[in-house]
């Protein structure tokens, strides 16, 4: 076998064989019910219970009666933003979030910032959730083991990786036991906690009453507000994971508006319950900062204390482990939502191309290796940069991106209930739930740039706003070659050339000769390129071939793979594409035919088709055009397509002659 023979084998066996477009059960194989979309994308939220409660509790440094301020704050935040986001999935049920309600409501800059702010926000999710989740699995180490912690998070973080480039459907899977356990065991340690403390429910409201009066008196009325107001806002990451839903609305089975709706139930339950239940529960056991533990931990090992010891030993492990395991899936979040909100910006030309491509498997899989890239690269900065444990590091720079998401998400909808108020009879309601969510989003959005912008909350914004100015570099240029294509497409209608008026007279076709010399196009729709490239071989070897075969492979990637529906378009659109040449053709007197192919690997396609058009026509001549830019570099190069020196490549391996075209624009 040869390199890429054994490439293709190991592909195999990682990531798995790849999947059949023509297969028309492949949508309801790889989409996601309402609970295995709760496993794959509740699990951010639900697994910040593991972090943003333990942060706003040790926030109110010893002000812990205070606690239950929060945790109705907290719990009336959850309930209004899965209220509003439900709101959002009924506005656009296509998906898009966060990125395209901005882009659709407000205008595309605001579209921009809010996709770049949750690209920023999945980075730090798969860091964080694997930063906490090794923090949670090493609290039931030896401590001399913590040195281990960095090495560890960036293999959990390579696997995850791996696993995500197989499927979403399948990264889910994996870890559905481990979810209901985690589910179970908070379930039963919540319920048995304050159950077990039923006796002290009213000292907890006499204490309530005690702390507030003690604390007015001591630092005022205003300050212990602002104590309240910054602990709510550190615990800011329990909301985080809440918009996955809506971005990700393509992966849910149909009908998609009712199992989205369904899965924010799902969400915003549990995530209060827990959240709620385990503030309560710190309270109750008077629960304080052990070094090496988290205040889960901390709550479990009390909790079961005058437990039997085997039975205590276990329960605490399999909390512990499924909460390590939940924030390893809380990750999934990361590896789900910022590949395609890359790929929602490729498709508007915010972001390179490539990142709207899917492999083999129907993953976006230049985006899931950038964001595993990214994340790798968080966790190594974090412990090295800052003598903080890792997750405090990156806790101060969460949180920020996701609020500018949510602020933009709640101002859109604002706008649109407005515009709309006198088509939807219901639109005060809606109104009033995207305000109300409008003015918690932004209140927090601010107290958290006013809070942690000192202690790296700067960092956040400075890097969101880098990505945004590239995000406008980008554009730019794919501007500025559009324009320059379009130049390219008025030649050829100078040159006599109207694709419009090309059309198939129903004349009879000249006679095919296999034998005869044959000239094979590579061609990408009906267009100044693939026009130019055709007419430069006439010119160059006039009279030399007989035959004319056009080729045009149709580009599977993240804006036509959305429903059967639109698959079918796209396969009607470039058999109508391919077949314009060969009307053209005809209408010169030449035998010509059309041959297409939809696939996600234009080089894969492509080869197919050659080697079948090279079996029927010996003499066949491969072309190809390939646009030259004038001042091209290496990072413009990547921003375009060279599929085709990849084809040229294939096929002289298979001795067929290819000859590219440059095409300067």
């Amino acid at each position: 076998m040869n390199l890429r023979e054994w490439f293709v084998m190991a592909k195999n066996v990682v990531i798995g064989r790849a999947l059949n477009l023509s297969d028309k059960s492949l949508f309801h194989q790889t989409t996601l019910i309402a609970l295995f979309a709760w496993v794959g994308l509740g699990a951010d939220g639900l697994s910040s219970s593991c972090y943003g409660p333990e942060a706003a509790f040790l926030a109110l440094k010893g002000h812990t009666f205070l606690s239950l301020f929060v945790a109705v704050a907290t719990i009336l935040t959850i309930v209004v933003i899965c209220t509003s986001y439900s709101q959002i999935i009924e506005a656009f049920p296509s998906g898009g979030g966060g990125y395209l309600v901005a882009s659709k409501l407000l205008s595309p800059t605001a579209g921009v910032v809010s996709g770049c702010a949750l690209i920023g926000d999945y980075v730090l999710t798969i860091a964080l959730s694997v930063a906490s989740g090794t923090d949670a699995l090493f609290s039931m180490l030896p401590v001399e083991w913590q040195m281990w912690k960095v090495k560890f998070s960036v293999c959990v973080v390579i696997f995850l990786t791996l696993l995500n480039l197989r499927g979403v459907k399948e990264s889910v899977l994996l870890w559905v036991p481990v979810f209901f356990v985690f589910v179970l065991t908070y379930a039963v340690a919540i319920v048995y906690g304050i159950a077990s403390h039923a006796g002290e429910l009213p000292g907890i409201a006499n204490g309530v009453a005690s702390d507030v009066q003690a604390t007015a008196s001591q630092i005022g009325w205003w300050a212990m507000l602002v104590v309240i107001l910054r602990a709510y806002s550190l615990g800011a990451g329990t909301y985080t994971g809440i918009e996955a839903v809506s971005n990700g609305l393509n992966a849910l089975r149909e009908p998609r508006v009712e199992t989205g709706k369904r899965t924010m139930v799902y969400m915003a339950v549990s995530l209060s319950f827990v959240v709620g239940g385990l503030l309560l529960a710190y309270l109750l056991y008077h629960v304080e900062h052990v070094n090496g533990k988290t205040l889960n931990a901390v709550l479990f090992e009390r909790m079961t204390a005058t437990w039997p010891a085997t039975p205590a030993k276990i329960f605490v492990v399999a909390a512990l482990a499924s909460s390590a395991a939940l924030l390893f899936i809380a990750a999934q979040t990361g590896f789900f939502g910022g590949p395609r909100i890359l790929a929602n910006m490729a498709v508007d030309r915010w972001m390179p191309t490539r990142f709207a491509s899917l492999s083999d498997r129907l993953v976006t899989q230049n985006g899931v290796l950038l964001m595993g890239l990214a994340a790798v690269t968080v966790l190594v900065l974090a412990a090295v940069l800052s003598t903080q444990a890792t997750v405090s590091v990156l806790v101060v720079l969460y949180s920020i991106n996701v609020f500018i998401t949510f602020t933009l998400s709640q101002l859109g909808m604002v706008r649109h209930w407005w515009l709309e108020r006198a088509n939807m009879p219901t639109w005060k309601r809606k109104l009033c739930v995207n305000g109300f969510g409008l003015l918690l989003t932004s209140g927090i959005l601010i107290s958290l740039c006013v809070v942690k912008f000192s202690e790296g909350g700067w960092v956040t914004l400075f890097v969101t706003g880098i990505l945004v100015a590239a995000a406008f570099w980008v554009k730019s240029h794919y501007k500025q070659t559009q324009r320059q294509l379009q130049r390219l497409n008025e030649l050829v209608a100078a040159a006599g050339i109207d694709p419009a008026n090309i059309k198939d007279t129903g004349a009879p076709a000249p006679a095919c000769d296999p034998k005869a010399r044959t000239a094979v196009f590579l061609v990408n729709g009906f267009n100044g390129l693939g026009l130019h490239t055709l007419l430069a071989v006439v010119r160059m070897f006039p009279k030399v071939y007989q035959n004319f075969i056009f080729l045009q492979v149709g580009v599977v990637d993240a804006g036509s793979f959305k429903g059967a529906a639109e698959m079918e378009n796209l396969r009607e659109h470039s058999r109508r594409e391919v077949e314009r040449y060969v009307a053209y053709m005809r209408q010169e007197g030449f035998y010509a035919e059309a041959h297409f192919a939809l696939g996600t690997d234009v080089a894969d396609e492509a080869a197919n088709l050659c080697a079948r058009v090279a079996q029927r026509f010996p003499q066949a001549q491969f072309f190809a055009g390939q646009l030259v830019f004038q001042n091209e570099n290496l990072i413009t190069r990547w921003l375009h397509n060279h599929t085709v020196f990849e084809l040229q490549r294939r096929l002289y391996q298979n001795g067929w002659p290819m000859l590219i075209l440059p095409i300067q624009v």
